[in-house]
């Protein structure tokens, strides 16, 4: 794709070398203060910090450093950069990484709530701008926000800002390891696909362009893993992760994300990747809603309209017939991609007590075509072990 900009309200600036110059035309738009935030060791590892760092001291901003974003940011991470950044007055959040540190300073950047009698807050939302340099989340694109609280065992959706700018450069993917960006696409497949089953069932514009989307995803992760210089291959998967959650797709649309629920459980009792978790169980959890559909006895207009989905799903997608033969084709696709088909795979050891908590504190959302129950999330994760 070529470079352009737009904005939704999220403002982006995409394209392959777009990131310096898009950077310095949004700084210029601050004031002087600005909170740096990031994940791991990677952004110092690849020189990418300085470069940042050097941007920052030439447009005359003071800089605070908020590193160590772990990859399921804690709510005790967010508050300690929501103390950090009113101590320091800051003027911008600027957040460099994936969709932990995004999802993290979404909620930072927030409007404080008053807790314990405090007084004189600061209400103003503070600005934010990310840039992307692991794709695969979407978190850039929408003020939804999956923050863990370890004290309760509770891994679950908060709302906070919108971000103000957005770069998209697909030239910054090459500064996280090839697992990772793997991982990352898996996750805009899912996200389509969440979006992609929920109601209606009946084909609409947003699903025909979901399985665009998809089927982009398949061939460019194919490519990226042939050819990791592709950066065709690389600026296509980046712009379907910003799809996946610009709220394009959605429209006129009841999500599932059943899938993401189960497994922001899964990543509430363990240290569980994300994107290698859904890769676990999507096909699992499909093949389970499916046939428990297929053998439903009370065979109703809903049952039919979901049955015919997944049938258009295999042939649209996967480019088969039937419905059993694209769930085989998606399980295979996670195998050819490297990703893992069992949590044992992932070094994630699930004993039946935490199997059994993970079931219980699971959110059943409205928008799957069949609402699970305690006992069959129990069944699934069993499978996947």
């Amino acid at each position: 794709m070529k470079r352009f900009d737009y904005e939704f309200p999220v403002r982006i600036h995409f394209g392959q070398g777009c990131f310096e110059d898009s950077l310095k035309q949004e700084l210029q738009k601050y004031g002087k203060n600005v909170l740096l935030a990031y994940g791991g060791g990677s952004l110092k590892r690849t020189g990418l910090y300085d470069c940042i760092v050097a941007m920052l001291g030439e447009a005359g901003k003071t800089v605070t450093d908020f590193g160590g974003i772990m990859p399921n940011p804690t709510l005790k991470k967010v508050q300690e950069g929501q103390l950090l950044a009113r101590e320091t007055k800051a003027d911008l959040i600027l957040a460099v990484g994936g969709g932990s540190v995004s999802d993290c300073c979404k909620i930072i950047a927030s409007p404080p709530t008053p807790l314990q009698g405090e007084r004189g807050v600061d209400s103003r939302a503070i600005p934010l701008g990310v840039v992307v340099t692991a794709s695969g989340t979407g978190s850039e694109q929408n003020n939804g926000a999956v923050i863990t609280d370890e004290e309760k065992k509770v891994k679950g959706a908060m709302w906070g800002v919108f971000a103000d700018f957005v770069i998209l450069d697909p030239d910054l993917t090459k500064t996280v390891p090839m697992k990772q960006v793997i991982s990352g696409a898996f996750d805009t497949l899912s996200h389509c696909m969440e979006t992609y089953f929920g109601h209606p069932h009946t084909c609409n514009l947003s699903d025909r362009i979901n399985e665009a989307v998809q089927r982009s995803v398949i061939k460019n992760l194919r490519a990226i893993i042939a050819n990791p210089d592709d950066d065709f291959a690389r600026s296509e998967l980046m712009w379907a992760s910003a799809m996946g959650e610009n709220g394009i797709l959605k429209l006129g649309k009841v999500t599932d994300f059943q899938c993401h629920m189960i497994e922001h459980q899964i990543g509430a009792y363990t240290d569980c990747n994300h994107g290698q978790g859904l890769a676990v169980l999507h096909p699992i959890l499909y093949r389970h809603i499916y046939n428990s559909i297929s053998s439903c006895a009370r065979w109703d207009a809903t049952c039919k309209s979901a049955s015919d989905k997944f049938r258009r799903w295999a042939q649209e997608v996967w480019l088969v017939q039937d419905a059993d033969e694209g769930i085989d084709f998606l399980a295979d696709f996670i195998r050819e991609v490297g990703l893992p088909t069992t949590f044992t795979e992932m070094g994630i050891i699930l004993d039946d007590d935490t199997i059994r908590a993970i079931a219980e504190s699971t959110i059943i959302t409205p928008g799957c075509c069949k609402q699970l129950t305690p006992d069959e999330i129990v069944e699934i994760l069993n499978e996947c072990k």
